[in-house]
């Protein structure tokens, strides 16, 4: 579903992504660890289009996107949950979730709503409320419920577990784990790398820009260098 080549990206004279390739196959709930400032969420971002790419290629579905518009890759199916939640706070649940479905038809959105409200049963109960009232559990629920008004193709999770409790990062998790069953193409990255390695068929580590080791998410996992480097052990 996803093939990326050789992708490097920049902030000025610094390089925050250096020939990064991976890919992505429809289904896969693919991981990236990493160390803050290894580049994980300037990669999701180049992906989504956010931050624009200075070398290499990025095809979706067959089609190259590299140079593709934010707006066009989220009608094409790649929707990113961003990093910090972003939700809209003086607006409702509702109509946070409302304009998650921009891009469908408007026969599909009561639709939409009842799928996002049987997997965050909360979100239901506080449809009304204004979404910057929400703990940050909730908000990160129905920063995830947005993006999945869009029936995403291929799911974009930057730091979902960012700042929440030990108990809220297990219902987050277990969501992902959910919406992989489901068959959802997933994209992760998190600072939680044992969750994160936990939940994925495959996963990458990244380092200072680079792709630095790949493989299933157990054997990465149960690796000595990633259990030294990332897990505390």
């Amino acid at each position: 579903m996803l093939e990326v080549a050789s992708l490097s990206s920049r902030y000025g004279r610094i390089t925050a992504l250096d020939s990064v390739s991976l890919s992505v196959n429809d289904g896969e709930l693919v991981a990236l660890v990493g160390a803050n400032g290894a580049g994980k969420s300037t990669l999701l971002r180049t992906l989504s289009g956010v931050q624009p790419a200075a070398a290499g290629s990025v095809h979706f579905e067959g089609a190259d996107v590299t140079r593709v518009s934010p707006r066009a890759r989220v009608r094409m199916g790649i929707v990113q949950v961003p990093e910090g939640r972003q939700v809209f706070g003086p607006l409702t649940v509702e109509d946070n979730l409302r304009l998650g479905a921009y891009v469908r038809p408007a026969s599909e959105i009561a639709v939409g709503l009842e799928k996002v409200y049987a997997l965050f049963p909360i979100l239901a109960s506080k449809r009304h409320d204004a979404a910057g009232t929400l703990s940050g559990g909730q908000q990160q629920m129905l920063a995830m419920g947005r993006a999945l008004m869009s029936r995403p193709r291929l799911l974009l999770l930057d730091e979902p577990s960012m700042g929440l409790a030990p108990r809220l990062v297990a219902e987050i998790f277990a969501t992902i784990r959910s919406l992989k069953d489901a068959s959802t193409t997933i994209l992760l990255v998190d600072q939680n790398a044992r969750a994160a390695l936990s939940v994925a068929d495959r996963a990458y580590v990244l380092e200072v820009g680079r792709i630095a080791l790949s493989g299933s998410g157990a054997e990465l996992l149960h690796n000595p260098a990633v259990q030294q480097a990332y897990l505390g052990l």
